[in-house]
């Protein structure tokens, strides 16, 4: 683990580049409750990425894993959580890199997309579809079920699924609850038309959260849907069919 300074915030960082020569980069922004490492180390696409030539780079957004939180709900706009994305390349002295986001990740790096256009080649929005735009329905439950006292008496579902992930990845509670009242900015149509990099949606056919790929693809001029078959939101990023199309789509689109 590295760290660099942005906003205020001491922001932790993994940067592996592949065995053999200097690879393309690949920025990776994960999803809420998560981390780095439960994103993107623990499911295997560092490896991956690394095993097929590329550099591998993941943050842990503000308020999550090593990096500092926030009780301020005001820091987690996705609009600041892609400004620290940003400052990680310039960080890393990098000009523009393959971005992936699964989940609040693929929210944030829509925002990167649309603020810092030339800095993105390419992009994977997983784990996230028409919700995009529509919305990924009520989460307030999901806050209360994140500050109570006894997550026995939780009876939300989603709540009480997300209160249990939370538990297991260790977060922060309070800055999570924080997070999830602000970072839920949706995107006009009209946003989405403007985003123009060749970009893959790719969603779990289980996934009750994220919304249709195909859906979210049609409103942008070059992007492709892609249905992760038989998986869930929480399981379809670890998915094999899900690495081996997001790594054929970067041979497609090189940087």
């Amino acid at each position: 683990m590295q760290f660099f300074t942005h906003d205020g915030f001491d922001l932790a960082f993994l940067d592996r580049e592949p065995a053999r020569g200097k690879g393309d980069p690949v920025l990776l922004i994960h999803g809420f409750a998560s981390s780095h490492y439960v994103n993107w180390v623990s499911p295997g696409w560092f490896k991956t990425l690394n095993d097929a030539g590329y550099r591998a780079i993941a943050l842990d957004n503000r308020g999550h894993g090593n990096s500092t939180k926030s009780y301020d709900e005001a820091d987690y706009t996705p609009t600041k959580m892609a400004s620290d994305a940003v400052a990680l390349l310039d960080h890393l002295g990098i000009e523009k890199a393959h971005v992936m986001g699964y989940s609040m990740g693929a929210r944030v790096s829509a925002f990167l997309a649309l603020e810092s256009p030339q800095r993105v080649a390419t992009l994977v929005f997983g784990g996230l579809g028409i919700g995009m735009v529509d919305g990924v329905g009520d989460w307030d439950p999901i806050a209360d079920a994140l500050l109570a006292e006894d997550p026995a008496k939780t009876t939300h579902p989603r709540g009480r699924a997300f209160r249990a992930f939370a538990d297991q990845t260790r977060s922060d509670r309070r800055a999570l609850a924080a997070c999830i009242s602000t970072s839920r900015e949706v995107l006009t149509e009209d946003d989405m038309s403007r985003i123009t990099q060749p970009t893959l949606v790719a969603v779990g056919t289980k996934d009750d959260i994220g919304g249709s790929p195909e859906e979210l693809a049609a409103l942008m001029p070059n992007a492709v849907p892609f249905a992760i078959e038989g998986r869930d939101h929480m399981l379809a990023v670890g998915d094999k069919s899900f690495k081996q199309r997001v790594i054929g789509f970067y041979g497609e689109h090189p940087l």
